[in-house]
């Protein structure tokens, strides 16, 4: 691949040396870690209530708007809880009449709100009558309308038997498939597909939601984010690229979206079914919220990602040719960014390349760590011992190993040892029989009862790898230079063709922290996951494309831990110039 010269706006530069922050069939994905963090706390019976000016950002994005005629259009909110969405769209479609010179009884099949809890439901009728009736309209009238508009029903299954909808709106309850009832459960993945794996019930609501709508039909929704990127979104993601359009896709980590203080890591979202466009891509910060004197809030960040001069407070925007196929992950990223991650992705070959003959994994699961792990190196036989990095170990940049053993009982050829070649090995699992037997591993190998759940690769030991300890704030790659063996917080990169310092160098950089950073699913406080399936994601220039001069810079960047000068370095491996626009 040829080398590139490009330009970085002088944003972009800073933000990367600073470090700111119809239906397919189910596959598998062989880049996934199926082994996905739990995602934060659910809010008590998943209910979280949206403000204002979201809802009335998401209305507007998703085009329900009183000029337009709403009482010939359907539009469906789901989770209806105490009116969040349907009271404005309520508004709405009272404007929309009024400016029509229609009758409310044309009205009368135009909205529809799902709501599960019937004491909710009676809330949500009482202030939906209220409304009516303050808009001049008959109090017999309202309270007749209003509850033909709101249902009392479980919307995974009742909208099965639903019409088709112009406009699916609102905020999903927030619960973990482990909280609900297994047949519950089981019910709901046979009517949505795309329920697999550890995620939470929104991913039928979105589905639901998805197969609701007419042709042009909208969906509007703000919800975590998680399975955007997540392996349990694969299908979710695979059915949206194969049936819909994302027109656009607003995070909102930072921002104020909710009544109450939630680590949601929350984003908008508007897909429409139709042929995928240009979509909108925005973040909203901690002071958005605020809509222009002159317009709506969605047309300012609408003119923001066209071009516009005027900024819009909390946020920035920008736009996109296209949107992402199959069931690859979304990256979340600031608008700008995503350009860059865009280019770095279509111009330069992945990190785990059979080319240069580089792997990542991860470090050995044992399934009884008490037994396994061990200081003591006179327990077992001492070629039974293997020197263990933990993930402390690699915290000041440089392995220091901390004393930790794995008690090893595979050959150099990947076999179990026979016990009775070992008495010490063979005594003391003996001795911890009982807690190695009931592991369900041992339940389904019973003969090999005293296996790690991983087997333990020999030449691993031996071999040079860069460490990524699986938490972390920022990048930190960590040389080992085949001294220990990764224990399972540990992921590991090993390469045939790479000086893994000068490949340290350019894994140090803001570069590749921002390819982890789009990727990641993100802890409470914004801890980033370096595991295996998103170090994957980086894209790295050819090794033989690096001069011998820039080596050096990145080898010394990698091993002073300069991470500003490993940008700096970076920069020039990937082909940019220090100022200008990036196309």
């Amino acid at each position: 691949m040829a080398k590139t010269s490009r330009t970085l706006d002088k944003a972009t530069k800073s933000q990367l040396e600073l470090g700111l922050s119809s239906d397919g069939e189910p596959q598998t994905d062989s880049l996934i870690d199926l082994r996905e963090p739990e995602s934060p706390a659910s809010e008590p019976k998943g209910v979280v209530y949206t403000r204002s000016w979201v809802v009335e950002l998401m209305l507007d994005l998703a085009g329900y708007r009183p000029n337009e005629d709403l009482a010939a259009s359907y539009a469906v909110e789901p989770a209806a809880g105490t009116g969040a969405f349907l009271l404005p769209m309520v508004r709405r479609l009272i404007a929309s009449l009024q400016a029509h010179g229609r009758k409310i009884s044309d009205a009368a099949r135009a909205l529809r709100a799902y709501e599960l809890d019937a004491s909710a439901a009676a809330g949500a009728i009482e202030a939906v009558t209220h409304e009516l009736i303050s808009a001049g309209i008959d109090s017999t009238e309202s309270d007749a309308i209003a509850r033909g508009w709101v249902t009392v029903g479980d919307y995974l299954v009742d909208s099965r038997a639903d019409r088709r909808a112009d406009l699916v709106v609102g905020n999903p309850p927030y619960i973990r498939y482990d909280d609900i009832p297994d047949d519950v459960l089981l019910r709901y993945r046979a009517l949505y597909p795309t329920m697999v794996g550890r995620g939470d019930i929104y991913i039928g609501f979105i589905e639901a939601g998805l197969r609701q709508l007419r042709e042009g039909g909208a969906l509007a929704f703000i919800c975590a984010d998680r399975w955007m990127r997540a392996a349990y979104g694969i299908e979710l993601r695979r059915l949206i690229a194969e049936s819909c359009s994302v027109e656009a896709m607003i995070e909102m980590h930072n921002a104020p979206a909710f009544e109450d203080d939630v680590s949601a890591y929350p984003a908008v979202f508007v897909v429409r079914r139709a042929p995928q466009g240009e979509a909108l891509v925005a973040s909203a910060g901690p002071k958005a919220g605020l809509s222009p004197a002159d317009r709506t809030l969605a047309d300012a960040v609408i003119d923001l990602a066209h071009g516009g001069t005027e900024a819009v407070a909390g946020f920035s925007a920008g736009k996109v040719g296209g949107w992402f196929r199959g069931g690859s992950p979304w990256p979340s990223v600031e608008p700008d960014r995503l350009e860059l991650l865009r280019h770095l992705e279509s111009e330069f070959g992945p990190l785990e390349d059979a080319l240069t003959g580089t792997k990542i994994g991860i470090g050995v699961a044992t399934g009884a760590d008490r037994v396994y792990i061990t200081k003591d190196k006179h327990l077992v036989e001492p070629d039974r011992l293997l020197p263990l990095a933990m993930s402390a170990d690699t915290r000041d940049g440089a392995v220091k190993w901390s004393g930790h053993y794995l008690v090893n009982p595979w050959t150099p050829s990947g076999a179990l040892v026979d016990l009775e070649a070992f008495p010490k090995l063979r005594a003391y699992f003996e001795s911890r029989s009982t807690e190695l037997r009931s592991r369900n591993i041992a339940g389904r190998m019973p003969k090999d009862w005293y296996r790690t759940i991983d087997k333990v690769n020999d030449k691993l030991l031996r071999a040079p790898k860069l460490y990524f300890p699986d938490m972390k704030m920022m990048s930190h790659p960590t040389l080992d230079k085949g001294e220990t063996y990764p224990h399972h917080n540990l992921y590991f990169l090993t390469s045939e063709k790479w000086d893994l310092e000068v490949l340290g160098g350019l894994l140090l950089s803001r570069i590749a922290q921002l390819f982890i950073e789009a990727y990641c699913v993100k802890m409470r406080g914004g801890t980033l996951r370096f595991q295996a399936q998103y170090l994957r994601r980086i894209r790295v220039p050819a090794p033989d494309r690096i001069s011998g001069s820039l080596s050096g810079r990145l080898r010394k960047a990698f091993r002073t831990r300069d991470a500003g000068a490993a940008t700096a370095a970076a920069l020039e491996a990937y082909g940019f110039e220090p100022n200008g626009v990036l196309p």
